[in-house]
């Protein structure tokens, strides 16, 4: 059965905020996200579907605390909490010191990644 770790993650990357880790098995992206600064992610998410990431996501708080905005509530979870986002359309904060690991379909999540490096690329041009 194949597994993966924040170790052992084929692609690591820093974010500027924080670093990602991430492998895709079976068709779904397994990202671990070490969040070392407060953040809120809308601004990266422009160009989606109402601005909003429509990607549902899995995973689960190692560290801190990471908030989902949706069109009408809020959803906070904390360290030792597992989640599922559904894919209504939402945006993420999270609390400095976040450590957290999403599972989002491969398909899905590559169409956001595309635009937040996208939207990333842009900050650090400008």
């Amino acid at each position: 059965m194949p597994k993966v770790s924040k170790a052992s993650a084929a692609r690591v990357q820093d974010i500027g905020i924080g670093t990602v880790s991430e492998e895709v098995i079976d068709g779904y992206e397994f990202a671990f996200l070490d969040l070392r600064e407060e953040s809120d992610l809308a601004d990266l998410l422009k160009g989606l579907p109402d601005d909003r990431c429509p990607c549902p996501h899995w995973g689960y708080v190692m560290r801190g605390t990471i908030t989902f905005t949706f069109a009408d509530h809020t959803e906070t979870f904390e360290a030792g909490d597992a989640f599922y986002v559904p894919p209504t359309g939402h945006t993420p904060a999270n609390a400095a010191g976040t450590e957290v690991l999403y599972i989002s379909p491969e398909d899905q999540i590559a169409v956001v990644n595309e635009v937040l490096e996208r939207n990333i690329a842009a900050l650090q041009s400008g």
